[in-house]
């Protein structure tokens, strides 16, 4: 990687840990905190929540995020996870994610469906997770995905869009390629239509991740791309969780 790249590349991680305000820290060496609720009814199935980059878990839970879920999903256990920007700037999140939190609950309830449930920084997880290890989540909940940085974007735009982008050779997964290999990711999922079954994300009209996130609609099935008036807080978010599960639901 030349100089110029490396500029590049911490010039795009800092514009995105800058961005709206503060980012929430974590202690990178323990285990990912995370907080139990029992499905209220007979569990059918688990969510895992993961946090944007201003929230943890202690502000999910002021949020009262498993309320919101299982208000929907009466029959789902809730993980809410502190899965915070300083396990992704470990290199290992996924890993991590998988190895402290999802293979656990798969080991001991091979049959139960677990779902990933992200926020901004949080839905950028579940698709790098996703990534890592395809077929592990049963569906993907995504409210306002961050999906990398404007050049990626123009890129793929200039291309005619994300099914007639080529995004050459697959490299390695580091600070410099992510993006690439994020969106790599994602071209794929034309070609698999029963993982975008089960995909969901919903978004606001007025938010800055409004583009990046549009130029998933030819790769998903028809409804499953959800617009919401609103900005990128919490002021979208909340609402949002209950027509997103509903329509999770009845597919």
């Amino acid at each position: 990687m030349n100089g110029r790249t490396r500029l590049y590349a911490l010039a795009a991680t800092l514009t995105f840990l800058l961005m709206g305000g503060c980012t929430a820290g974590g202690d990178i060496t323990r285990p990912i905190p995370t907080a139990y609720y029992p499905a209220p009814h007979a569990t059918q199935r688990v969510v895992v929540m993961l946090p944007g980059r201003g929230d943890d878990l202690a502000s999910l839970e002021k949020r009262h995020a498993a309320a919101l879920i299982q208000a929907q999903w009466p029959d789902a256990d809730v993980i809410l996870t502190g899965l915070t920007m300083p396990f992704y700037r470990q290199g290992h999140a996924p890993q991590r994610l998988h190895d402290e939190v999802i293979e656990p609950l798969l080991e001991a309830h091979p049959k139960r469906p677990v779902w990933l449930l992200g926020i901004s920084l949080g839905g950028m997880g579940a698709l790098l997770y996703d990534r890592r290890y395809p077929e592990q989540a049963a569906g993907l909940l995504l409210l306002s995905p961050y999906l990398g940085d404007r050049p990626i974007h123009r890129e793929i735009r200039a291309a005619g869009g994300l099914e007639s982008w080529r995004p050459g050779p697959a490299e390695p997964m580091t600070e410099a390629t992510f993006q690439r290999e994020l969106w790599r990711y994602l071209h794929g999922w034309a070609d698999t239509p029963h993982r975008t079954r089960t995909v969901w994300i919903t978004y606001g009209a007025n938010e800055r991740f409004r583009k990046p996130i549009t130029l998933l609609k030819p790769v998903l099935p028809q409804g499953h791309l959800l617009e919401r008036p609103g900005y990128h807080n919490w002021n979208l978010w909340k609402p949002a969780i209950a027509p997103l599960l509903q329509r999770a639901n009845k597919d």
